[in-house]
């Protein structure tokens, strides 16, 4: 993909936001395409080098749903519960916020309206490419893709883990699955919260303004591989199966979107790949991880140019059951 070895430059081009497109976060120049294909846990393809670091851009917000798991399966998150009973922070302090549940930020459906880190939620283009937002709305009666509504996410989430998302994604999750160091979350300049006396950094769950998941597309297959497995590795539950289920559980909306993860169920999302897949995605698909359970698949890609090409020729290859 031309351009991405600047990535200040690259990016400029890719955020259609009229206002507030000052980058506030770190980037990462980009090198080409990598990935990997992997069956029943086992590399059956390779492309590029499928161990170096990329940004992930909003193939981050599927990870951010998995550490959600983590609050899930500690006791400390309930799906259907609002956010302001378990949290005292001023987003969810009025009567809008108050009626926001956690499913609602994950989902997408808050329709909160506010300022995060500097950037006002109405500055998102992304929010109205769909048009089914309802402007004003009750949360869960609307879905918009807003990056600063994920951020307000992350924040949520730090807040009531009181940790910093990046040390409990890789002691609970990275290394149980055998994940390599090189991979590391990134949020903005600005971006902390004070919990106990502590500034804890937060992590962004995009790239949209610079941050995100930078990770290699072999460990951005393990995530997938664990999510295949029903939060299963080495015999050992990290996340619990219910919570799979729940990211891959559609949006009364928004029917091809979960928990922050992408479903093809209806097969609008990809529509030559096949109906049992679910992704992370990131950038309009250049960066993706596809899991196919239907096919024991998982497929990681990196600046992809044709992934649905990908996407369809592989599946075609590699035969349900």
């Amino acid at each position: 993909m031309p351009g991405v070895e600047d990535m200040a430059s690259y990016l400029a081009t890719q955020v259609a936001d009229v206002s507030h497109r000052e980058v506030v976060g770190p980037l990462l120049d980009g090198h080409g395409a990598s990935g990997v294909v992997a069956r029943r846990g086992t590399v059956i393809a390779s492309w590029g080098d499928p161990t170096r670091v990329e940004m992930a851009y909003s193939a981050t917000k599927s990870v951010l749903a998995l550490v959600a798991g983590i609050a899930h399966d500690d006791g400390l998150l309930r799906l259907d519960e609002p956010v302001s009973a378990s949290l005292d922070l001023p987003q969810f302090a009025d009567v809008h916020g108050r009626a926001i549940s956690w499913r609602h930020l994950l989902d997408q459906t808050s329709q909160w309206e506010g300022e995060l880190w500097g950037k006002p939620t109405s500055v998102d283009a992304q929010s109205t490419r769909e048009g089914t937002e309802s402007a004003g709305g009750p949360p869960g009666a609307g879905w918009a893709y807003n990056d600063v509504r994920v951020n307000l996410t992350a924040l949520a989430l730090t807040v009531l883990l009181r940790r910093p998302l990046p040390e409990v994604l890789r002691e609970r999750v990275m290394t149980a699955i055998g994940a390599s160091d090189s991979w590391s979350w990134h949020g903005y300049r600005t971006s902390y919260a004070d919990v106990d006396g502590t500034r804890l950094p937060v992590v962004s769950g995009g790239a949209h303004w610079g941050g995100g998941l930078w990770i290699s597309a072999l460990d951005l297959a393990r995530v997938g591989q664990l999510c295949l497995r029903g939060g299963r590795w080495a015999g050992r539950q990290v996340v619990s199966e219910r919570w799979i289920e729940e990211l891959w559980t559609p949006c009364r909306v928004k029917p091809n979107y979960g928990l922050s993860w992408w479903l093809n169920d209806d097969r609008t999302v990809w529509p030559a790949a096949p109906a049992t897949g679910r992704c992370a995605r990131g950038n309009g698909g250049g960066h993706l991880l596809w899991v196919d359970p239907a096919r024991e698949l998982v497929v990681g890609s990196r600046w992809g140019a044709e992934v649905e090409t990908l996407l369809a020729e592989v599946s075609e290859a590699v035969k349900p059951g």
